[in-house]
């Protein structure tokens, strides 16, 4: 089945190269110019991946990003002239799955594409060893429905937040490092690096305290990293 990808930048020449070299790679492509063109042609064809600029017409890349997760997981990969790590940490924490500066070959945005769509595809996947895992204070994460919730009240989480707890509850009390969580739960090497694994604690520290203030989790190891309490 082919894949088919929403390329979303402002600049015709940019959308035109990028349709060329993804047509090449034999995808199907969509193109948008603005943020509301981007909203419309997401909810009406269910792209399997969407290649986002920041900086667009109407609505702006960082607000369509918050506005498709509200209702959509779709693998989404930033891709703009704006690099510096505040932009890029902010479009994680909205849920966005990479972070492309531009300029960029084009080896590796097909190759960021690849990565990301093997990953959801991955994360899809029932497996047969799937199970139910249960952490402290009543926190259960179902492997298979890919949920989380706390006494029975679920945490809304990105594909990057789940994969991120999932792994700490595999590990309980022993004590990660950011590059093995960056590694092990993201499994390549994610644009974000090291702080996008602090901006996904932070975020899912917030989503856990929403639920019981008191409550804490996960823990900071002070130089070397994380670890889910026993």
């Amino acid at each position: 089945m082919v894949q088919k990808i929403l390329v979303v930048d402002d600049e015709v020449s940019v959308t035109d190269l990028i349709s060329y070299n993804l047509e090449k790679a034999h995808y199907d492509v969509l193109v948008a110019h603005d943020g509301e063109a981007a909203l419309a042609s997401a909810h009406e064809h269910k792209p399997d991946l969407i290649l986002l600029d920041l900086m667009l017409p109407k609505i702006d890349g960082l607000d369509v990003c918050r506005e498709l997760r509200k209702t959509s997981q779709v693998p989404i990969i930033m891709v703009t002239a704006r690099g510096e790590e505040t932009d890029r940490v902010i479009g994680l924490e909205l849920g966005a799955d990479d972070y492309l500066c531009k300029p960029f070959s084009m080896r590796e945005l097909l190759a960021r594409i690849k990565a990301v769509l093997r990953r959801n595809q991955n994360a899809d996947q029932q497996s047969p060893a799937a199970a139910i895992l249960k952490g402290p204070a009543g926190l259960v994460l179902d492997e298979d429905s890919r949920t989380v919730a706390i006494n029975e009240t679920p945490l809304v989480l990105t594909r990057l937040e789940f994969d991120l707890i999932q792994h700490l509850i595999l590990n309980p009390g022993r004590v990660l490092s950011r590059e093995q969580l960056l590694s092990q739960a993201w499994g390549y090497d994610f644009v974000g690096g090291v702080r996008a694994v602090d901006s996904a604690v932070k975020r899912l520290r917030k989503k856990i305290q929403l639920i019981d203030p008191d409550l804490t989790l996960i823990e900071t190891v002070r130089g070397i990293g994380y670890r889910m309490v026993r």
